[in-house]
């Protein structure tokens, strides 16, 4: 373990905005930072990130908590490992500290694929001055354009002809076959032996957002090889999907330029940033998968496409046009002269010349998409209707509607159509996607979720319910669905004015009798659930609510509460922390709150509702109880729960008419 004063430093000395910012492209917005959410599909910036409580949230996939969580959640790590990171990012040492054998294994095993890797990849830069290197690897760079400063920047190398070179090397060197099989290095015969996944072919390593060598493409230089670039395989430290060969040397250009531009090959990526122009990615000869689009989303909202001329390029740029618009991205398409490439291209112009060709060949994927179809459709009816719905399908895509009524206008005056039909067409097309989410993310709530044959049917009117809130999506599963809503107002109340005094006129029923015996909060919702005799039925709730009572009975003020609680190692109870310590969450006992004006007022009323809702979801979570028990239950016991139903539907009513609303339920 790291010793507590040691963790309490790293922890005091983190600040959310240069943890989150080491990942994410932050945008000041008042007090707070916005950004698109690294942590699901984003449409429009719903991660807020504040200096002030010193958390992040989403209010998009829920997501929340302070600095060490969100290393945990981004990194994949142990709460251990995101205090070492924090740690090393600080420069505060650690030392006594005392790990599980499993804690050690898991950290060691992956810091040795990357060590091997590390190693691997120097392994192939040196044997460019080797007489092999030389004459083959070397020359054909140079052949490409490149230069040595270059080919070192991007540390390329070359895979020898040996059966065994780079797995001799490293084995020398000390470093285990398990660790070399399992970086992907090497592979197994049939006979047990083993030899190197690559071998006579030019290397480039592909790098992490931070640096680390995670895995290489390999391309040959042999015509007759079928196989022209062979990539690593997925690995524990390497997923092929969500990488992007150079984003490692381009981040801080396309944060900068608002802008990312991305190649197919290897070379092209390579070339263009030696010319100058170094915002550029590649997506290493692989078709391009979302993964790797939000991973440009982290630095930018604006992409360019710029695949060959040809028809294979044209089709992959068409493909990739509806995956950057599904994911809020603004996209173009450069496309270079049949028979030309980014590198060819770019080796026969200077910077400005290819800057001045980008900037004024990039085309709007609208304009784009239009010329190129049009040309096969002609005159013919059909095709051209076939085309004008291709195009709509495109918009529907956009996130924005501003964005897509812009869209719709340009499409409607170039073809001479109603904008209302192609509007129509969007709507039901985004109507059905939207729908289809849905209903994934309530089956995903299930017991199991859609894959689980035992997950109950999507009941009707479920999909009206709120989901924006904590609790309603992205958490384990509840145990009560019927309490969860007013379980959770009554922790935001907790976690955002538990330790503020409730301040009741003398003719309220709640007046404690003394202007000097003020209730907190707190005091008033623990007393209120401990006088029924209740606690919180869903076990996630029930953690948060005494974690935080634990630390208000030790005196503790609300700002050292949140801080205790956002930085525990249950991770759980901080994010729910975090998401009830939002100023964006929205209460769901009513919409009263809008009219108040003092926050004194909003508190002396919003908490006693809250009780109030509490109580009456308690009584219909029992009624609903009895209602199912009725079907098999003898005649005695069916009297006697009928009877039970109707005091519970009158008390029931009583309460609806303290809280002031219309009876809801239909009996």
């Amino acid at each position: 373990m790291i010793p507590q004063d040691t963790v309490n430093l790293i922890l005091d000395t983190a600040r959310i905005e240069d943890v989150v910012g080491d990942f994410v492209t932050l945008r000041r917005r008042g007090a707070n930072y916005v950004a698109c959410c690294p942590f699901h599909n984003e449409k429009t910036p719903s991660f807020y990130v504040s200096p002030a409580k010193g958390i992040f949230k989403c209010f998009g996939c829920g997501k929340s908590g302070s600095a060490v969580g969100f290393v945990m959640e981004h990194e994949h790590s142990s709460y251990v490992e995101a205090l070492r990171y924090l740690a090393a990012k600080y420069h505060i040492e650690i030392v006594e500290e005392e790990e599980s054998a499993e804690e050690i294994a898991s950290r060691q095993r992956r810091e040795s694929l990357l060590l091997v890797s590390e190693f691997a990849q120097k392994f192939y830069a040196s044997q460019l001055d080797t007489p092999e290197g030389r004459a083959v690897g070397l020359q054909y760079f140079h052949r490409r354009g490149l230069e040595d400063a270059t080919i070192a920047r991007f540390g390329l190398g070359w895979a020898p002809s040996g059966r065994t070179a780079l797995i001799d090397a490293a084995l020398k060197a000390g470093y285990k076959m398990e660790y070399i099989e399992a970086a992907g290095l090497a592979v197994k015969r049939d006979d047990g032996s083993y030899a190197d996944k690559f071998r006579e072919r030019v290397m480039f390593p592909i790098h992490s957002v931070s640096g680390r060598v995670l895995a290489f493409s390999g391309r040959t230089l042999h015509a007759d090889n079928p196989a022209k670039y062979v990539n690593s395989p997925e690995t524990e430290i390497y997923v092929k999907s969500r990488n992007l060969l150079g984003i490692w040397f381009a981040k801080a250009e396309i944060s900068r330029s608002g802008k990312c531009i991305l190649v197919e090959g290897n070379v092209d990526m390579v070339t263009l940033h030696q010319l100058g122009i170094t915002n550029v990615v590649a997506s290493c000869g692989t078709s391009l998968t979302v993964e790797q689009i939000r991973l440009i989303h982290k630095f930018t909202d604006n992409a360019t496409i710029m695949y060959d001329g040809d028809s294979a390029g044209i089709h992959a740029a068409l493909r990739g046009i509806n995956l950057f618009l599904a994911e809020g991205l603004n996209v173009k398409v450069v496309l270079l002269p049949d028979g030309e490439d980014p590198d060819s291209y770019a080796r026969k112009h200077t910077l400005e010349e290819m800057q001045k060709f980008i900037s004024e060949g990039e085309r709007d994927f609208i304009e784009f998409k239009t010329e190129l179809l049009l040309a096969d459709a002609g005159k013919d009816p059909l095709k051209r209707a076939e085309l004008i719905n291709d195009i709509a399908d495109t918009i529907a895509e956009i996130p924005d509607p501003v964005k897509r009524s812009v869209y719709v206008d340009s499409v409607a005056a170039r073809f001479g159509i109603e904008s209302e039909i192609l509007f129509q067409r969007i709507a039901a097309d985004r109507r059905k996607k939207q729908e289809e989410a849905q209903r994934e993310r309530f089956r995903s709530t299930q017991h199991g979720g859609a894959e689980n044959p035992q997950s109950p049917a999507v009941p009707e009117g479920a999909l009206d319910q709120d989901t924006a809130s904590p609790g309603a999506a992205g958490e384990p599963y509840l145990e009560n669905r019927v309490l969860a809503p007013a379980e959770r107002d009554l922790l935001y109340f907790l976690l955002s004015y538990g330790c503020e005094e409730l301040d009741f006129e003398s003719d309220s029923p709640y007046y404690s009798g003394s202007e000097d015996e003020k209730q907190t909060v707190a005091d008033f919702i623990r007393e209120a659930l401990e006088a029924d005799g209740c606690a919180f039925a869903n076990s996630a709730y029930r953690a948060l609510y005494e974690a935080y009572m634990r630390l208000y009975d030790e005196g503790h003020p609300q700002e050292t509460i949140l801080k205790a609680l956002l930085d525990g190692e249950d991770r759980t109870v901080a994010a729910l922390a975090a998401g009830f310590s939002t100023e964006k969450y929205q209460l769901t006992v009513g919409a009263f709150e809008a009219a108040l004006t003092t926050r004194s007022y909003f508190l002396v009323t919003g908490v006693p509702k809250a009780i109030l809702v509490y109580a009456e979801r308690r009584v219909q979570d029992r009624l609903d109880t009895l209602r199912r028990s009725l079907k098999d239950s003898s005649p005695e016991d069916q009297l006697a729960a009928m009877q039970e139903i109707v005091r519970l539907q009158n008390a029931q009513r009583r309460i609806n008419q303290r809280i002031g609303r219309e009876k809801t339920n239909k009996e």
